[in-house]
């Protein structure tokens, strides 16, 4: 079907009142009546597997979303490794009409091959079923909507609260107050922090751009020039200071995932530093349903000039349609289909995630996330700029990894490891 014809099927839709809400059926997000899409098949890059639960549900909706609508989605399982071969399959106009990835890569490094969905959301009230800071942040990268969300994280402090209530501790705002809470925790056999060496970088990333923000971090990421601010040096004493005082759980730093596991398996491991999906993970991993809480990372005093004390990690995994695609149209039908309604539901419940849909109920699981999201009005990219250098991130996270290790004896060494990496 050429996109003329869709364009023309789409506007008779909307007119007749078969289009609601994203362009959708009333609960999920799709053309009702059937036969919209009669003879178009679209070819999906996914990032999940079969047998995943994203990936169960996704297969799902592709069905459904063929009975409703006439359209055919075929989905190629290519897993987490998706982004080592997107670029140049991209380039090469390879036949991909969507494909699942992280919404930044989709906003920056695959902008030139990804379709302008403004105008299709804006028709279609895709604002309606949508956390506006990916849209606004996808937008401010790209200069147009670049993605539909489908699985939306939020970073911050992710905590048992039995153990809290057990500890007679609240969640703190400030890093003094993060402190008390980690001694009176340690007080009552309980150990305050899990740490392992995958997400160091985010810990760390997160304390110091309390500090200086995260276009600074990515600067000197970029540029070096560690030592020469000494707030690196103060948010590293903090740290080693911390580590000093007993306050990460045994064996932490660890291999991932044996420290965040700890807390559903050992049960008596308070915190970790994370993205919301480490609670489905621990939950998973260690058979347990922990009781789950989450607060913003603590500020800091003594902060730079500007620094936003509340901005929080947001991120997403996201979908989009590609710039080529004959029928983008359909293929932005099937996005909003997935992640709206009936079927986003579904992948929220069965994976233990946030809802693309805010207008979707929140898993048990999930507890204080959509709270935290909504309070968030500066979004921190993964790791926090550390990733800005992709060259140097690897030695960046080694140096960072042995901070945690208490390989530094002062704040300043820290800063001159970093700067010998230049």
């Amino acid at each position: 079907m050429k996109k003329k014809v869709i364009s023309v099927l789409l506007a008779t839709a909307m007119v007749t009142g078969l289009v609601a809400g994203c362009g959708s059926s009333s609960e999920g997000g799709s053309n009702s009546g059937g036969g919209e899409y009669d003879g178009v098949e679209l070819t999906y890059w996914s990032m999940w597997s079969s047998t995943e639960p994203q990936g169960k549900v996704l297969q799902e909706a592709a069905d459904a979303w063929e009975e409703e609508t006439g359209g055919k989605v075929n989905i190629e399982w290519k897993g987490r490794d998706v982004k080592q071969i997107l670029s140049s399959s991209l380039e090469a106009e390879e036949d991909i009409d969507l494909f699942e990835d992280d919404y930044k890569r989709i906003a920056e490094v695959y902008i030139d091959y990804v379709y302008d969905l403004t105008d299709l959301a804006e028709e279609n009230g895709y604002s309606d079923h949508s956390f506006a800071i990916f849209n606004d942040r996808g937008t401010e990268w790209a200069g147009f909507l670049p993605c539909i969300t489908e699985q939306p994280n939020v970073g911050g402090v992710y905590y048992n609260q039995d153990l809290f209530d057990e500890a007679g501790v609240e969640a703190p705002t400030t890093w003094a107050e993060f402190l008390d809470v980690c001694q009176k925790l340690k007080d009552n056999g309980i150990q305050p922090l899990a740490l392992d060496s995958t997400y160091a970088p985010f810990l760390f990333g997160y304390h110091l751009a309390r500090y200086i923000g995260e276009d600074a971090i990515a600067d000197m990421a970029e540029n070096g020039g560690w030592g020469q601010n000494e707030l690196v040096a103060k948010a590293a004493q903090d740290m080693i200071d911390f580590v000093k005082a007993g306050y990460l759980a045994d064996g932490a730093p660890a291999e991932y995932p044996a420290s965040q596991d700890s807390i559903g398996l050992d049960g008596d491991v308070a915190m970790v530093v994370c993205a919301n999906y480490v609670t489905a993970e621990v939950n998973s991993h260690s058979g347990t349903e922990v009781n789950w809480n989450v607060f913003n990372y603590p500020s800091v005093e003594g902060a730079a000039e500007g620094v936003d004390q509340t901005a929080a990690y947001v991120g997403a995994n996201s979908i989009a349609v590609t710039k080529y695609s004959e029928n983008p149209e359909a293929a932005y039908d099937f996005a909003t289909f997935l992640t709206s309604g009936e079927y986003d539901q579904k992948m929220a419940d069965t994976a233990s995630q946030i809802p693309a849909d805010p207008s979707n109920e929140v898993p048990s699981s999930q507890n204080g996330t959509i709270e935290l999201l909504n309070s968030t009005e500066t979004a921190l990219s993964w790791n926090m700029g550390f990733n800005q250098n992709a060259d140097l991130m690897s030695p960046i996270a080694e140096v960072i990894v042995k901070l945690y290790e208490g390989s530094y004896a002062t704040g300043q060494d820290f800063a001159a490891a970093l700067d010998a990496l230049y």
